[in-house]
């Protein structure tokens, strides 16, 4: 009689347990992929982060190439070099200087350039080079009037600053 009752509860009992074991395994599961959810919003995380840490490793590669290669007395001569490099020495009016701020890690010094008798492509030619030159040359602000002889050309004012480390 004992024998019988024990065959009897061995069923039910391995079912209690395959359930007890089918619920650990699913706390498991539930467990692990929180676990993964959070470990793949770290990734993302760290994956923007390391693209920051790159565009910037590379915009300091790029100023310091640029420091290298300023040679350059002021931002006159800085000036001049870039508008000679175009071909634009003869339609340049005057370069004056108008100053130089001390900051704590750089010297700043600017000038007014005139320019005359331009066109729309020369002087997006002139802009583009001075935003990319091998020096820190900054175009602080430009202004622009038609001649009064042809319309098409323009008499450009810009002001400019050279950059240079201490």
């Amino acid at each position: 009689m004992t024998l019988r009752m024990d065959k009897k509860y061995i069923f039910p009992a391995g079912i209690v347990l395959l359930l007890g074991v089918c619920i650990v395994m699913a706390v498991l599961v539930r467990s692990s992929k929180a676990e993964n959810r959070q470990l793949k919003a770290r990734q993302a995380e760290l994956s923007v982060l390391r693209d920051e840490a790159l565009r910037l490793r590379d915009a300091v590669g790029s100023a310091e190439g640029k420091k290298s290669l300023a040679k350059v007395e002021g931002v006159v001569q800085a000036t001049d070099e870039v508008l000679k490099s175009l071909g634009m020495g003869q339609k340049v009016k005057s370069v004056k200087p108008t100053g130089i701020r001390n900051k704590q890690y750089a010297t700043e010094e600017e000038a007014e350039v005139q320019l005359e008798k331009l066109s729309m492509n020369e002087m997006v030619n002139v802009l583009y080079r001075f935003e990319n030159s091998a020096m820190f040359l900054s175009v602080k602000k430009a202004s622009l009037r038609t001649t009064f002889e042809n319309p098409s050309l323009l008499n450009v004012i810009i002001t400019i600053s050279l950059i240079k480390p201490t």
